[in-house]
């Protein structure tokens, strides 16, 4: 499988001199914000692996690291262990905080969960639900054709993967089992979604309407999990139903 937005991820590094990286003239470096970002997409993952995907040294990559644990943007845990227990200290593992998760943008949360509530409050849940589906229509269906033209499964995770990084989501498709798991690295909506569920379900039901096949949601960030992954099996059953682009309220729901 191919990995989505990743070629970009380096495109503000600041440039080395002599194999020295320099300082950053802000917390908000641009090398600093590559860390961040691989963190987000990757995480949690360790001091080494940034260094290694970014070309920096184990120092600067540690500096960073540090600095955005002092600014309680970042995390350090240990990893599990696989395989026989060899010498030396466990490896550390880093990934974002919810504040870390601030850079890539939460903006408006407030206001959206307080516009949500009124619209629960006043319309009921399934206006909450309509709202929901309104939502990913118009976040995906410029591209429903796109996608859903691929000939397998597996090659429509990919497009669609293309298509939630494009819109922000720092999404990737890779192989799993017999299946292929879609990740989302970032969600702007994830603070939102803790509260309303209604927006990580109308999402699943729209990838799998996308996909052609059942999917399942295995994690999300609004769970408190490090990305959002959805499973798409390559041998279950095509699905008959296509994506809509239009929102109804669901049957069985709508007012006398």
């Amino acid at each position: 499988m191919k990995t989505a937005g990743r070629s970009d991820v380096v495109e503000d590094r600041a440039p080395s001199v002599h194999g020295v990286d320099p300082v950053p003239s802000s917390a908000d470096g641009g090398t600093r914000f590559a860390v961040a970002r691989l963190l987000l997409e990757q995480g949690p993952v360790t001091a080494a692996a940034v260094a290694a995907e970014l070309e920096l040294s184990a120092a600067a990559v540690r500096r960073h690291l540090d600095a955005l644990i002092a600014d309680g943007e970042a995390q350090a845990r240990q990893a599990s262990r696989r395989g026989p227990r060899g010498r030396g200290r466990p490896a550390r593992q880093y990934l974002l905080t919810d504040a870390g998760r601030m850079r890539f943008g939460h903006g408006y949360d407030d206001l959206a969960t307080a516009a949500l509530r009124y619209i629960a409050q006043t319309a009921g849940e399934d206006a909450v639900i309509a709202f929901a589906r309104s939502r990913v229509a118009e976040l995906l269906a410029p591209e429903a054709e796109r996608i859903a033209a691929a000939e397998t499964p597996d090659a429509r995770a990919d497009a669609l993967a293309e298509v939630l990084t494009d819109r922000g989501y720092a999404a990737q498709a890779r192989e799993a089992g017999h299946g292929v798991q879609l990740c989302q690295h970032h969600c702007p909506v994830a603070h939102v979604a803790a509260e309303f569920p209604e927006l990580c379900e109308a999402e699943t039901r729209a990838f799998a309407e996308l996909l052609g096949t059942h999917v399942q949601r295995l994690a999300t960030i609004a769970r408190g999990d490090s990305a959002c992954t959805t499973h798409v099996p390559l041998d279950g059953p095509e699905l008959f139903r296509r994506f809509e682009t239009t929102t109804t309220v669901p049957r069985g729901r709508q007012s006398e």
